[in-house]
């Protein structure tokens, strides 16, 4: 008789509403002895509220290369696992996907329990082409990266998804406005949750309208594809903060100055703009 093959469990976990659970989620998450959590603190809400007890183990980005083995070894015992993010789907953001490379790897079963994902979910919303996307997630840091990941898809046709925090927004919408020009896309705020809100427009009216109000809660960002034709930006300035500061400077502005309004026109920080200028 066959041993049975233990499987890693990829359970999706609400965005925001928790009405979203699936009942086969629900049952899982019961049965299962041990579930690894992005958060456990954040996990052991979600499972009060449906009454379960099963134990947690934390498994998150900065514990995975340790951690991944040690739950490798765990199912080789015979044992099944779940893995969860803290919201929708493991794996997406998160480091699920490097527990999905070891686990297959290892000869194990890895099957989905599907549900909520914040990027689809705001897709559909966006009244944008969703027959061809491309899901970009968070952008990097450095805004040398970020000019880098928006140049390498400046030119995709596909819908392009993005994830922001509202700390971040306003520079992250004029990064995509300096290097994709003025499309339309719409922006999901808080999805499921009870502020949810939808935002439809041009780049342009999106950001003058962070200009008068504040950024609150999470975003996902779906920006209309590449059309064949470069909508007009106001200032046709470079993208790289070194080659931007520099043309100010050739326009006769000191060094500090140009470093300025290097941050503002490319929506980051002076001191990535810093930075750059260190850089060879």
């Amino acid at each position: 008789m066959n041993e049975k093959i233990p499987t890693l469990y990829l359970c999706a976990t609400p965005i925001g509403n928790l009405e979203d659970m699936t009942y086969r989620a629900v049952r899982m998450l019961g049965e299962v002895e041990l579930i690894a959590a992005e958060d456990t603190r954040h996990t052991r809400q979600l499972l009060t509220h449906f009454d379960i007890h099963t134990k947690l183990t934390s498994y998150h980005e900065h514990n995975k290369l340790t951690k991944g083995p040690e739950l490798i070894a765990y199912m080789q015992e015979g044992h099944d696992l779940i893995c969860v993010s803290d919201a929708g789907l493991p794996g997406i953001c998160d480091p699920g996907s490097h527990l999905a490379q070891l686990a297959i790897e290892a000869g194990f079963k890895v099957t989905p329990l599907p549900g909520a994902n914040a990027g689809l979910s705001a897709l559909i919303c966006s009244g944008l082409d969703t027959t061809r996307f491309t899901f970009i997630g968070f952008l990097p840091k450095t805004a040398k990266k970020q000019q880098e990941i928006l140049a390498s898809v400046q030119n995709y046709p596909e819908t392009l998804i993005f994830y922001e925090a509202p700390h971040h927004l306003k520079a992250t919408l004029k990064a995509l406005y300096n290097v994709l020009g003025d499309r339309q896309v719409a922006l999901g705020r808080e999805l499921t949750k009870k502020f949810e809100e939808f935002q439809r427009g041009s780049l342009g009216q999106i950001m003058a309208h962070y200009e008068e109000n504040d950024p609150r809660g999470e975003y996902v960002i779906v920006v209309a594809g590449f059309d064949g034709e470069v909508a007009a930006v106001a200032d046709t300035l470079p993208t790289d903060p070194k080659e931007c500061c520099a043309q100010f400077i050739a326009q006769g502005m000191d060094k500090k100055t140009a470093m300025r309004e290097t941050a503002k026109a490319l929506g980051i920080s002076r001191r990535d703009v810093y930075q750059a200028m260190l850089e060879d």
